[in-house]
C-alpha cells in the first residue's frame, strides 16, 4: 500500500472520505455481484477507512476562547466569549430579580441574556463564514503556489486552510451544542 492510501489525522479530508467511501462501496458491491469474497471484504475495508478519515477530519475540541483539532488551533470570534459572558450574567441577574422579586432587576436580567445570545451567534457566524473562506483561500493558494513551485507559499496556504478548517468546525460544534441543548416540543 502507498503512502498516500494511509490515513493521516493531520492531513484528513472530508472530500477524500467520501471519494474512498464510495470507491469501497463500487468495489464492495462488485465483490458481491461476481462473487469475490476478497473485493467484498477489501471494498467494506475502505469504507470503513474513509469512515475513520471523516470523523478525524471533524474532530475539534472546543477551548474557552479557542478550538484546537488536529489542524491547528484558532482563536474564536471575540463576540462568542463576550456573548456568552452577557449570557451567563443576564441570566444571573434574572434568577436573583426573581428572588429578591425585583421585576426591573429580572427583566433587565433577560435582556442582557437575549443580547449574549444575539452576540454569541453574530460571532459564531462570523467564525463559520471566516473559516470557509480561508478554506478556500488557502486550498485555492496552496494548489497555484504548488504548481509554481513555491514551497513556502504553499506551506503558508496550507496553513491558512487547516486554521479555516479548525474555526469551522468549532463554530459548528458550538451551533450543534446549542441546538442539542433547545427542548424539543
Amino acid at each position: 500500500m502507498s503512502a498516500n492510501n494511509n490515513t493521516n489525522n493531520a492531513d484528513a479530508s472530508t472530500l477524500k472520505s467520501y471519494v474512498d467511501s464510495a470507491t469501497g462501496a463500487v468495489q464492495n458491491a462488485v465483490g458481491s455481484l461476481i462473487g469475490n469474497r476478497s473485493d467484498e471484504i477489501e471494498g467494506q475495508t475502505k469504507q470503513d477507512k474513509a469512515q475513520a478519515e471523516h470523523d478525524a477530519s471533524h474532530a475539534a475540541v472546543k477551548l474557552p476562547g479557542a478550538t484546537v483539532s488536529a489542524q491547528g488551533v484558532a482563536r474564536d470570534d471575540p463576540d462568542r466569549t463576550a456573548g456568552s459572558w452577557n449570557q451567563t450574567a443576564g441570566s444571573a441577574k434574572e434568577t436573583m430579580g426573581g428572588i429578591l422579586g425585583n421585576e426591573t432587576l429580572k427583566q433587565s436580567g433577560r435582556e442582557q441574556n437575549r443580547a449574549g445570545q444575539e452576540q454569541e451567534a453574530r460571532g459564531q457566524l462570523s467564525d463559520f463564514a471566516s473559516g470557509a473562506g480561508d478554506r478556500v483561500t488557502g486550498a485555492v493558494g496552496s494548489a497555484v503556489a504548488g504548481l509554481t513551485g513555491d514551497r513556502a507559499t504553499q506551506a503558508e496556504y496550507r496553513d491558512r486552510h487547516d486554521t479555516g478548517k479548525t474555526q469551522q468546525r468549532g463554530a459548528e460544534h458550538d451551533i450543534q451544542k446549542q441546538a442539542e441543548a433547545r427542548p424539543q416540543y
